[in-house]
């Protein structure tokens, strides 16, 4: 293997590996003891499937949990896109090659190191797939739920039976939403890949910027501190 690509083409590709989970496993403890995006919105969601049983009329929750499983799906039909254009990218190695020795600073230059490229992006997103079909599996779940809530006049004074529907319900759909959140932070990482085939410094840098970017969005963005407000007051 040590002769299809050159050790800072795997360097590059450890970082990225490293980078990525080391990323997912610090924004979930942090997540724990800190506010951020996925757990303000927990909270929201708790309180959004609690309001729903003070309502008989729930066709506009059933609307907003629509819209949410098809933007996953919308996601999950584009990774099997995406993954068909890789695989087209294989088959026409040494057409790709042809074109990428032409420009200037690219590294890419023999066929087995464009395959080498397009096989990672190709496991990254069928990694996005597999997330994004289980994220709108659970949304599917949330919708069997949502069907079997009582109604608030059968459980009324009941705190104990409102709260553990509310949590039941609020807990899946935070579930579905993080598999999603897991999704779409691979098609980011997916992004920072793509410059691999430019140079593998352009790549380490990129998937650097990836993480500083999602770490400013889930722990230090504008929209945290909006939904935040209301906890602080």
């Amino acid at each position: 293997m040590s002769g299809i690509a050159s050790w800072f083409d795997w360097f590059a590709l450890l970082s990225l590996i490293v980078l990525w989970v080391g990323y997912t496993v610090f924004a979930y403890r942090k997540g724990q003891t800190t506010a951020c995006l996925a757990s303000v919105l927990a909270l929201y969601r708790r309180d959004w499937m609690y309001r729903l049983l003070g309502r008989d009329n729930r066709i506009a929750d059933a609307s907003l949990l629509s819209s949410l499983r098809a933007s996953v799906s919308f996601f999950a039909s584009t990774s099997i896109l995406v993954m068909a254009g890789l695989i087209t990218g294989i088959a026409a190695s040494e057409e790709a090659v042809g074109v990428l020795s032409t420009m200037p600073f690219v590294t890419t230059y023999t066929r087995e190191l464009w395959e080498l490229k397009v096989l990672v992006m190709l496991i990254i997103f069928v990694y996005t797939f597999f997330e994004f079909t289980w994220s709108l599996r659970l949304y599917n779940f949330t919708c069997v739920l949502m069907g079997s809530a009582p109604l608030m006049h059968d459980i009324s004074g009941n705190k104990t039976e409102q709260k553990v529907f509310a949590d039941k319900a609020g807990h899946i759909l935070t579930l579905a939403a993080n598999h999603f959140n897991y999704g779409l932070r691979a098609y980011y990482f997916a992004l920072a890949t793509l410059s691999w085939f430019i140079h593998p410094s352009i790549f380490i840098i990129s998937t650097i910027m990836v993480v500083v970017i999602l770490y400013r969005r889930e722990f230090h963005s504008k929209v945290l501190d909006a939904l935040s407000v209301s906890e602080r007051e």
